[in-house]
Formats: structure tokens, C-alpha cells, sequence
């Protein structure tokens, strides 16, 4: 006879996730359109159809084909080819400006939650200096003193996610300082640092997944801005937003050329916001709760 357990095994919590997930039509559908794209940028690095940054006159402006699957631009290049690249280019800036805005943002806000006073006041003022001046007009400056870049598009990008995640990780924190589990660990002798750490942070991972996915759309669009006005990613690397910039005196002509550049960064933010969306419902206990009975009827 088997003894029922107390305790649920790290196993079935993540089983029960993932079966939460599966009655989640924005975690599905937001899933599976991520995985795509981030499936592209990782087959770039070592396989595309054809070399997209080579030039091809002979081929240029090529319909869709068994050859090109989605054609050729201006310069012969494969736009399938182009595209792949562009997604490991566009999802690698925006996932390190997001770890940059959450590896600074979250210490910030959780430290200004527990020390509280002129630190909690001058770490918001800061953030909202920062939030005075956009991703755009950031790399605007550091490209007047830099230079145009990708690393620029970062920084710039970073900069702009880290009071983001600060004032999140602060009001979060701030809730749970007078929770009495907190006043319990201070009362063991537990430093600001030891609860910050053992007891703050496993508490509001929550908030900060979701956000960083948010933050992660953002993020693709930003960089596809900084690109199409020539500040982000630079040439020959291909990047969504320079694919647009370029293709605008060819609409006419072949206005694919920035359908497809446009259909990726919309269905690669749409992607990530249905996920956002789907973990949200999935870590908030009053709708993971319903999730659970659907779940079980439907079982």
C-alpha cells in the first residue's frame, strides 16, 4: 500500500507547471512562436540555405523559389538567410541589455527596499533621471561619443531596463519587509543581505520572470529602432531594423523586402508578450488555482 507524501517532489512541481502551461493558450501559442525564432538564431551559427552576406547581382530581387525560400533583396542575398541571422542578432542584444537592466536594476531596488531612507530615495531619483531620456535618445549620446554599434545598442538598452526592474523589484520587496516571516528571520539574527537574499529574491522571481519577458519584446523593438535609424547593428551583419531601412525604396518594386523583416519582429514581440501573458496567469496563485480545476476536469 503506498503512503500518500506529505510534501510534493521538485519533479511534480515542475510536472504540474508544465500541465498548468498546457491549458494556457497564451503560454502555448507565445511558447511555440519563441521557440521558433530563438530555434533560427541558434541554426545560425551553423547552418543558414545560402551565405547571407555574400553579394549575388545576378540574383537580386529573386520571388520566392525551392532555391530562395523567401527570395533575394537588392544585393542577391538570401532574405531566409538574412532573417536567421538577424534573429540571433536582434534576440542576443536584447537578452543581454535585459540581463544587464535585471543583473543592476534588481540589487538596486532590493537593497533601496531594505535600507529604506536617503539610499531608497536617491536610488528612485536616480531611476527617474534615467527615465528621462529613452533607449533612443541614450544611444543617440553614446553614439555621439562611441560610435554606432551593437555593444552601443546594448548599453543604451541596458541602461534604459535598469530603473525598470529597480522600481519593480522595490515595490515588491517593500510589500514583504513587514510580512512576518521577515520579522521571524531578523529575530534568528539574519542580516539585510541574508533576507534579501534567502527570503526576498525566491519570493518576487515571479514578478521579475514575467517582467524580463516583457522587457525581452521591448527590447527586439528597441534594437530593430536603434537598427533602422543606423545605430544599432551595423553592415554586412543583417538586422531586422536595417533589413527595414533598406527596403524602403523598394516597396514598390518588391515590398517584401519589408513584409518580412516586419512580419519577424511582430510575431517575435507578439511571441513573447502571449508568454508573458501565460507565465503571469501560470505564477499568480488566483488564476493558477482555476488553471488547476481545468486541468483536473479535463483529466
Amino acid at each position: 500500500m503506498n503512503k500518500p507524501r506529505l510534501f510534493s517532489s521538485p519533479s511534480d512541481r515542475g510536472h504540474g507547471f508544465f500541465a498548468r502551461g498546457l491549458h494556457s493558450p497564451s503560454f502555448v501559442i507565445g511558447g511555440l512562436i519563441t521557440l521558433f525564432f530563438v530555434a533560427l538564431a541558434l541554426l545560425s551559427f551553423v547552418w543558414t540555405p545560402h551565405d547571407a552576406l555574400s553579394v549575388n547581382i545576378a540574383d537580386r530581387l529573386k520571388p520566392m523559389s525551392s532555391t530562395y525560400w523567401l527570395g533575394t533583396d537588392q544585393y542577391g542575398h538570401d532574405l531566409f538567410s538574412m532573417i536567421m541571422l538577424g534573429a540571433r542578432n536582434s534576440i542576443a542584444v536584447a537578452l543581454v541589455a535585459v540581463g544587464i537592466g535585471a543583473g543592476i536594476g534588481v540589487p538596486l531596488g532590493t537593497w533601496a527596499a531594505a535600507k529604506g531612507g536617503w539610499m531608497d530615495e536617491s536610488i528612485m531619483r536616480l531611476g527617474d533621471f534615467i527615465f528621462a531620456f529613452p533607449a533612443i535618445i541614450s544611444a543617440i549620446m553614446i553614439t555621439a561619443l562611441a560610435g554606432p554599434g551593437a555593444i552601443n545598442a546594448i548599453i543604451a538598452i541596458g541602461i534604459f531596463n535598469i530603473p525598470v526592474f529597480a522600481r519593480l523589484s522595490r515595490g515588491a520587496a517593500l510589500s514583504l519587509w513587514t510580512r512576518e516571516f521577515i520579522f521571524a528571520a531578523r529575530l534568528s539574527g539574519k542580516g539585510s543581505i541574508r533576507i534579501t537574499i534567502e527570503h526576498i529574491l525566491p519570493n518576487i522571481a515571479n514578478l521579475l520572470i514575467v517582467q524580463g519577458t516583457i522587457q525581452f519584446s521591448l527590447g527586439i523593438l528597441a534594437e530593430a529602432g536603434l537598427s533602422y535609424v543606423g545605430l544599432g547593428t551595423q553592415p554586412p551583419m543583417p538586422s531586422w531594423g536595417q533589413m527595414l531601412s533598406e527596403a524602403q525604396t523598394w516597396l514598390m518594386m518588391a515590398p517584401q523586402l519589408a513584409i518580412i523583416p516586419g512580419l519577424a519582429i511582430i510575431l517575435t514581440v507578439l511571441g513573447l508578450n502571449l508568454l508573458g501573458d501565460g507565465l503571469r496567469d501560470m505564477l499568480d496563485p488566483k488564476i493558477r488555482s482555476s488553471l488547476d480545476i481545468g486541468g483536473s476536469k479535463a483529466s
